[in-house]
């Protein structure tokens, strides 16, 4: 019989291999075969798109490892010449000049191990930084007179510096998606080393400009932050509003004095969860989330929200 007269009667072909009905381009548990083939294009999309960013990613590591080995050797010809001048031994002054490069190395690995799991991993990019600045002074030191010898001999580990930071924050953007998209409890997002270094210069030029305000806030920062006493901060005086709400017509509210996107923020925030103790960490979390119900700035939210927890809980300390 042939293939029309299938299709007529109504039936598919059999397979002689199986005894099974041959259903084209269709899955097993889908009887839409349109959809079906949908869904399976996207998947393929997804997975291709995926395998290409693990592939970029893979060839990244390659190329900074390469980048490493490079910058090693070229650091270890200036550091070799700067401590055998010192020591004079050839294999002290050998051994001694591989050190800051091998710690950058390891260092750099470790940031690498701790961003795949979606950790900040400060401790080993600043370590890392560092081995690279004791080689930079280094080669700095070796170097000759001029800015062009100079340039020459600190370039190779500054361009390392920049590659394996940069690596180790991409790295982590990678598996903060993966765990965000696999419905993993992720992180508040602090302030980064870079934000932090932003902050502190932008302080210094605002000291520079209105010492006595500026030294002023420190003061009250100071004061208001660190403990009296090992694990106790001092109490507000009676009388310090709790909530932190906006009265009407200033911003916070709307106009016509109902609760404004602050005020459901805090609200909602404290229907939702104990705030009085609530962990400081888990705030950005919480505000970016709740921030978004509210058409709320996740910076904003955080900032309230972050406010309200700590007026309440300098007020009810435990």
């Amino acid at each position: 019989m042939s293939a029309g007269a299938h299709r007529a009667a109504g039936r598919l072909p059999i397979s002689a291999a199986t005894g099974e009905r041959w259903e084209p381009l269709r899955a097993a548990d889908d009887p839409g075969g349109p959809d079906s083939v949908a869904s399976m294009s996207a998947a393929a999309g997804r997975g291709s798109g995926g395998d290409t960013g693990r592939g970029w990613l893979r060839n990244a590591i390659g190329a900074l490892a390469v980048l490493a080995m490079a910058a090693a050797v070229v650091s270890w010809d200036a550091q070799y010449v700067l401590v055998h001048a010192v020591k004079r031994v050839p294999v002290i002054a050998a051994l001694e000049a591989g050190i800051p490069d091998a710690g950058a190395l390891i260092f750099a690995t470790l940031g690498i191990a701790l961003a795949l799991h979606g950790r900040r991993a400060l401790r080993p990019r600043a370590l890392n930084v560092a081995c690279v600045a004791i080689s930079l002074a280094m080669n700095a030191l070796a170097a000759g007179r001029g800015w062009r010898d100079l340039a020459i001999w600190v370039m190779p580990a500054a361009v390392y510096a920049l590659a394996s930071d940069t690596l180790i924050g991409v790295v982590r953007a990678r598996a903060l998606a993966r765990m965000d998209a696999g419905g993993q409890v992720l992180a508040g997002e602090d302030a980064t080393p870079l934000a932090v270094a932003g902050a502190v210069l932008l302080w210094v030029l605002r000291l520079a400009m209105a010492p006595a305000s500026t030294l002023g806030g420190f003061r009250r920062w100071v004061i208001e932050e660190c403990p009296v006493a090992p694990g106790r901060k001092a109490t507000p005086p009676p009388g310090t509003p709790l909530a932190l709400l906006p009265p009407a017509g200033q911003p916070g509210r709307r106009r016509d004095g109902g609760p404004g996107k602050q005020d459901q923020l805090i609200a909602l925030a404290g229907q939702r969860h104990d705030l009085r103790r609530m962990p400081l960490d888990r705030l950005a979390r919480i505000a970016a989330a709740i921030g978004a119900e509210v058409n709320l700035h996740p910076g904003t939210a955080r900032r309230v929200l972050r406010a309200h927890v700590r007026a309440l809980q300098d007020a009810n300390p435990e």
